[in-house]
């Protein structure tokens, strides 16, 4: 029998808004990380990167740091129903882990994703575990869309408690920009999962300098050109670089970004428009910051979200932080 499923397309992500937001990436000389999810053929790179290079699906320690913050997360949550909302859901591979754990609470799934590709990836995902009833594809922009909570509220099992997840999503975000916007969905009593990219060891700045091999790859180069290519960008127009840079400039906060530098004109025509690239020129396509369990804590505490377990691998590359929204005081 042939399964069909109603996805909803919020309109971030419509046709006109899509084009907006690449104008502005060409012009900003920086590309909105989202057009490297776009296409189908983009999801099926980033899905064999992350299978690839992913600490948590390379290395055995960090998958077990998962799979305990999993198993205490399906412990501790209230009796009765419970909503997942996979903010950036990738794959689904992760939340059906959790949707797996929690059958005895009628869990409802809702994957959030830029990419329609993905979305679908995560429907089908979740399909051999709950019912299509309870799943609410959603294909949406999570730092455009301010009427989210809202959507959120006005869905059928909106009484559940809320188990947001937010996988491998935040240093991919000026962290000003997402946690607001991350803390609005979160009511009183729900829980937030959350997982980020860590510097091992003592050393900050040293552990950020280990980890760059992790994307200064093969892989991730032919993942990030793939957008250049579909611009018409020749791989021989430059090359991309990666490094280390510290931002905001005096923060302390280091993160890893990777430009494609030209080295010879270039003339870019999306419609009307044209971009022209000198020699030297630089196009951001890309960064992720790293962080410390403890710099972690502090963001999300001061979203009014206090980490209550955090699970850290023990390579201290990847760690995940449970957090609940307390209720106000009478």
């Amino acid at each position: 029998m042939t399964a069909t499923v109603q996805v909803s397309i919020h309109p971030s992500q419509f046709p006109d808004a899509v084009r907006g937001d690449l104008l502005d990436s060409l012009r900003q000389g920086a590309i909105n990380h989202k057009f490297h999810y776009d296409s189908i053929k983009q999801a099926q790179k980033w899905l064999a990167l992350h299978d690839a290079c992913s600490p948590a699906r390379t290395r055995p320690e960090v998958a077990a740091a998962y799979h305990r913050a999993f198993e205490q997360t399906s412990r501790i949550v209230s009796p009765g129903t419970v909503h997942i909302i996979g903010l950036g859901c990738g794959g689904g591979a992760k939340d059906c882990a959790l949707l797996s754990r929690l059958q005895g609470n009628a869990p409802s799934y809702t994957p959030i994703d830029v990419s329609t590709a993905l979305v679908l990836t995560s429907w089908q995902a979740a399909r051999s575990i709950i019912p299509p009833e309870r799943c609410f594809p959603l294909v949406c922009d999570l730092a455009k869309a301010d009427d989210l909570p809202s959507i959120l509220d006005a869905q059928p099992i909106s009484h559940a408690t809320r188990l947001v997840t937010f996988f491998g999503m935040l240093p991919n975000f000026e962290p000003e920009t997402i946690l607001p916007r991350l803390a609005a969905l979160i009511r009183p009593g729900d829980l937030l999962l959350c997982s980020a990219n860590l510097a091992p060891g003592s050393n900050y700045q040293e552990g950020v300098a280990r980890v760059l091999p992790l994307y200064d790859n093969g892989l991730t180069r032919e993942w990030l050109l793939m957008f250049l290519s579909d611009l018409g960008v020749d791989p021989r127009d430059g090359t991309t670089t990666f490094r280390i840079e510290e931002h905001p400039p005096g923060s302390g906060l280091l993160r890893i970004a990777a430009s494609f530098e030209f080295v010879r004109r270039k003339n870019l025509r999306i419609d009307s428009h044209t971009f022209t690239f000198q020699p030297t020129d630089l196009l951001r396509l890309f960064f992720s910051y790293r962080h410390t369990p403890e710099l972690v804590e502090r963001l999300l505490a001061a979203h009014g979200l206090p980490v209550s377990d955090k699970y850290i691998s023990p390579c201290g590359e990847e760690g995940l932080f449970l957090a609940r929204r307390p209720w106000p005081r009478t």
